[in-house]
């Protein structure tokens, strides 16, 4: 195991600063970050804390060692759209017994979330040490981990809770210093569930645990009666069955920290007694896309599978590792601007590295220490990124044989989650671009034309003009240039 003590530093949400990374227990340091609510397919936005924070997996895993990592990503499949759906589609199943409210949900749930694990694979993701679904840990478990039934129980006991009108609602006033993540006053606080809250709650940022469901809505038995779990009181079970009361680090997204992870933390510490959820709070920031808000209303909506399997972004796919880097080429914490152009950036960026990394020797390299140093920064993708061209340029000015610079830029590759295999070269692309450079030659623009010749050498592709022998006509031949 690494000297893994040393250097790690992560901005902490929680205290708005860097903190030393120290774990609970070095042996078994464990993570929890949000998953999807699979109702629908994953849009693009979805994809960043996916990539972020396996980049941070993958940098545990180097400094503490593989088996000393747990990483906890949830599958959310408790919400009344989806709810709504499984009566929908199979009530009558449900109603006569055939098929439980559980396997109807999944039923609902399994394709967008096998697309989901898909779509995250394409992007070059890990799979996380544990994926749990809320559906399985409403009721009280057969193998005794925690269960949300039990924790609103305990929470009651505790006068953190109350029951009013049938639900069961978090007592914010019981909790002296709530907001502190967010650093909202009480005053300020909403509701922020996704189930509608009625006019019966004591503090206007009293939230839901527990709502009722009517006879025509799914639900579960509980001590008061049948229905379904706020949104926040899920995550709070699921990272106490695998991770403990107090774990060493919580992620998401921004829009995450109110109401989510405030609420969240409300929770685990009350019905816990302790002073902390986890002790390290990572949030990624916000996406745009080209340069404004994504949202279904403005047509600039996109799905990770519609980025990849269609032509609706640009007019053309894009691989996941070109969607992995573009994420990784602004620091996870900044505002992110998805565009066309950072994917184009992305794209020549990975050719070169590929180019280079195809030069590496057939001996197993060593991670370049300056890219460990990198990211132990607080994930600085930008500064590893920076080792990585520089690696890149030293690689090609080398050539072939020993080429140490090669080797170092292909162990990075692979350890930030990138396909390493030789550099693939798009024929049908490049026909098609020297048809077009053609086509401007023919109408004499020649800046054009010389700017797509530039782009396919920084792609790798030398172009050489000749005439054929036979009808004399300009012809362009190419050649892959290492």
């Amino acid at each position: 195991m690494s000297d893994a003590s040393k250097g790690l530093s992560l901005y902490n949400t929680l205290t708005r600063a860097k903190d030393d990374f120290v774990p609970i227990d070095p042996l078994n340091v464990r993570m929890y970050v949000c998953g999807p609510t699979v109702y629908d397919f994953a849009h693009i936005g979805n994809a960043r804390p996916v990539i972020v924070f396996d980049v941070l997996f993958r940098l545990l895993r180097h400094l503490y060692g593989e088996s000393h990592v747990t990483y906890v990503r949830n599958i959310t499949d408790v919400d009344d759209k989806i709810n709504a759906r499984a009566l929908r589609d199979f009530g009558n199943e449900i109603a006569s017994g055939k098929l439980s409210l559980n396997e109807a949900i999944r039923r609902v749930t399994e394709k967008t979330a096998d697309q989901y694990h898909k779509d995250v694979a394409t992007l070059g993701c890990l799979e996380p040490t544990v994926e749990p679904r809320a559906t399985e840990f409403v009721e009280p478990r057969a193998d005794g981990k925690a269960d949300m039934v039990t924790l609103i129980e305990r929470l009651i006991e505790r006068g953190h809770a109350y029951v009013a009108a049938g639900e069961v609602l978090f007592d914010t006033a019981s909790m002296p210093d709530y907001g502190q993540l967010s650093k909202r006053n009480l005053d300020e606080q909403q509701a922020g569930a996704r189930i509608a809250v009625d006019a019966h709650k004591k503090n206007p940022g009293d939230f839901v645990l527990w709502k009722l469901s009517s006879p025509e809505e799914p639900g579960w038995d509980s001590p008061w009666g049948r229905g379904r779990p706020g949104w926040h009181i899920e995550c709070s079970a699921m990272s106490a069955a695998y991770l403990g009361e107090v774990f060493d680090i919580h992620g998401g997204g921004l829009d995450l920290i109110f109401p989510h992870h405030e609420n969240e933390i409300a929770q685990s510490r009350c019905a816990h007694g302790t002073d902390v959820m986890a002790n390290i709070w990572m949030h990624n920031g916000f996406l745009q896309v080209e340069g404004q808000k994504m949202s279904k209303s403005l047509g600039n909506f996109y799905s990770i599978h519609e980025l990849l399997e269609t032509e609706t972004f640009g007019g053309r796919k894009w691989p996941g590792e070109v969607l992995r880097l573009a994420m990784l080429m602004t620091h996870y914490r900044e505002p992110i601007d998805f565009s066309v152009r950072k994917l184009e950036e992305a794209e020549n960026t990975l050719r070169k590295w590929k180019r280079a990394a195809d030069l590496a020797p057939s001996a197993a390299p060593q991670l370049p220490a300056e890219i460990v140093e990198a990211l132990s920064d607080d994930l600085a993708t930008y500064a590893a990124f920076q080792r990585l061209t520089q690696l890149a340029s030293e690689a090609l000015d080398a050539g072939g044989g020993d080429n140490a610079a090669a080797a170092s830029l292909k162990a990075a590759l692979a350890f930030l989650g990138f396909d390493v295999g030789a550099a693939k070269v798009d024929e049908a692309a490049i026909a098609k671009a020297i048809a077009r450079r053609l086509e401007l030659i023919a109408a004499k623009n020649w800046a054009e034309a010389d700017r797509i010749r530039d782009e396919l050498l920084a792609q790798g592709v030398q172009l050489k003009d000749g005439k054929d022998p036979v009808t004399g006509e300009r012809v362009t031949t190419w050649e892959v240039k290492r």
